[in-house]
């Protein structure tokens, strides 16, 4: 780090300061570094990092407590914890601001540095580094935009714009479409980004400096942004744009992971990872939704074991509240809450677990690290006593690793080559391309095994998702449930395929019940369909963004985005 710093504060100087000659042949330091000793390499593993494994608190505040909650795939509060399931599903302007909108706009600035680095003309002018900004920068714009609907973007990276205006989506769509239409076309038949010390290599910790595969990822994203796109108010580029993709190529071998943890990394100013959020604040400690582990069980899915482990067991003490307790009239409704959530899963009373009530406690007996069992979504706090930690599953050591012990940690996922053919899948299922999607899907299954380590079985492909075998709705149906499979731990997407798709159902967990048993919120009960933007705006850029309100809606989590099913 500190020999970046040195870099790139020798690159600001000798670009902004002029001397005269004698001054420079007098004041010349024979080990000094000049332009051509440093190359954009040194800036990009920085790039990666700050987008996809970034500091702690947007990962902890942004991802676990917002996307990821939201996705379906994890669920906060039980007992014996200081959370709630109410955390995420009611606005909080700490918790929104700093894991959301400011670490959108901090990373702004690295990419704007970046790409004025490597841009033509620019101190280390190299056209390879700058597509693969440009393939960063559709990334951070189309996250940046699903989130929060209209964003700046035409005027966000102009110097001489203070108060850049928001974009409508479909604009900052089509402006990522041309980007990545650019990098594609600078990449061109390129294999690498030069000789000598232009050579990325190693720095490039997503693909080790191959640029046809950031050529076939630029494709993957058009692919993406096409199907999300398609069939919204207005939208006229799906088609066109999804079938030059697939012509192209898109990820078919190798998929985009970030991987790059070392035994010296400083979780708050480098680079964290769920587990150190895991172990850090027992708090934090989330469990495996009901819907992830309904989906992956009903379908015999090897994935299982290895997302998720099964529940602690053993006995199990739940002690019922005291008569002058506010929850004390609520016991039925949460007894009966509970034990249908035991048998939803496929439990079976006094075979998998025995249930034995008096009017004090309830005991429940299961065997140890058998049963799979998913804990409900937006939990109210009221029933988070009977809501026990040990009946219900953990991630998966994988998932909760923590860094600076030297055991494997999952990667984070960026785009993988499973998800290339399950969309190509879907767009031909939605007629934007031709060929035979079932062809398309198996083998994104295959591929969504291996990321996992594991491999199909009989079981798994003889059950309802094993084959493209339905109506067109059964099978946009199955192949958007994979997609969000796949992507579990990228709550980015796994949240915005539930918004585009509606699908699966079960991951869009609404509440109806006035807090009894889940948390109506801000939401009044609703799905969030975004984040509300960052308090500084309504300051710093007040008019702008009250503009895109009126436009867009209400500034609220329950505002229906453009794409949203």
């Amino acid at each position: 780090m500190k020999n970046k710093i040195l870099i790139l504060s020798c690159i600001v100087f000798a670009t902004v300061f002029s001397c005269t000659d004698d001054f420079n042949e007098i004041n010349q330091q024979p080990d000094a570094l000049s332009t051509s000793d440093v190359s954009a390499k040194f800036f990009v593993t920085t790039l990666q990092q700050q987008f996809l494994r970034p500091t702690m608190v947007p990962l902890w505040f942004g991802d676990l407590i917002h996307p990821d909650g939201f996705s379906g795939q994890i669920s906060n509060g039980y007992a014996n914890s200081d959370w709630t399931g109410d955390l995420g599903w009611v606005y909080n302007s700490f918790y929104t601001d700093l894991g959301a909108w400011d670490w959108y706009a901090a990373y702004n600035s690295t990419l704007t540095s970046y790409m004025n680095l490597v841009k033509e003309g620019g101190p280390l002018e190299n056209n390879q580094y700058y597509a693969i900004g440009l393939v960063m920068k559709g990334f951070y714009y189309t996250q940046f935009t699903e989130t929060h609907g209209m964003i700046p973007y035409s005027e966000a990276s102009d110097p001489n714009i203070a108060l850049p205006k928001y974009d409508a989506q479909i604009d900052v769509y089509k402006g990522v479409i041309a980007d990545l239409n650019q990098a594609i076309t600078l990449i061109a038949d390129n294999q690498n980004t030069g000789e000598g010390i232009e050579l990325l290599g190693e720095n490039d910790v997503i693909f080790n400096g191959d640029m046809q595969n950031w050529k076939k990822l630029a494709n993957s994203l058009k692919l993406r942004i096409a199907l999300r796109a398609h069939g919204s108010p207005g939208e006229d580029f799906s088609a066109s744009v999804a079938s030059e993709a697939v012509a192209s190529g898109v990820l078919a071998d190798t998929d985009a992971l970030f991987a790059a943890f070392t035994t010296e990394t400083n979780i708050w100013g480098g680079s964290a990872s769920y587990g150190d959020i895991w172990h850090s604040f027992t708090g934090s400690q989330w469990k495996a939704t009901e819907a992830m582990v309904n989906i992956l069980k009903s379908n015999d899915d090897p994935r299982l074991g290895e997302i998720t482990k099964p529940s602690v067991g053993g006995i199990i003490t739940i002690m019922k509240p005291d008569s002058d307790s506010e929850n004390f009239s609520l016991i039925a409704e949460h007894l009966e809450f509970l034990e249908n959530t035991l048998n939803a899963s496929g439990l079976v009373l006094d075979t998998d677990y025995t249930w034995d009530e008096t009017a004090t406690d309830l005991t429940i007996t299961m065997p140890d690290n058998t049963n799979y069992l998913g804990l409900p979504s937006r939990l109210s706090g009221k029933i988070k006593d009977y809501m026990h930690k040990d009946l219900f599953s953990d991630p998966s050591d994988w998932v909760t690793q923590k860094t600076n012990e030297g055991g494997r940690i999952f990667p984070t996922i960026l785009l993988t080559s499973a998800d290339s053919h399950f969309m190509i899948a879907e767009a031909i299922t939605k007629g934007l391309v031709s060929g035979d999607a079932n062809s398309y899907y198996q083998i994104g299954l295959e591929k969504a095994m291996v990321l996992w380590e594991t491999s199909t079985t009989s079981d798994f492909l003889a059950s309802e998702m094993g084959s493209l075998n339905g109506s067109s709705e059964q099978n946009l149906e199955r192949i958007a449930t994979q997609r969000w499979l796949t992507n579990y731990t990228n709550g980015y997407e796994s949240w915005a395929i539930v918004r585009d798709t509606g699908y699966p159902s079960a991951a869009m967990v609404t509440s109806t019940n006035n807090n009894i048993i889940s948390f109506a919120g801000e939401l009044n009960g609703e799905y969030p369909q975004r984040l509300r933007y960052g308090t500084s705006v309504y300051t710093s850029n007040a008019a702008n963004a009250e503009a895109a309100v009126s436009a867009q809606g209400p500034d609220k989590m329950a505002t229906s985005l453009w794409f949203a099913n």
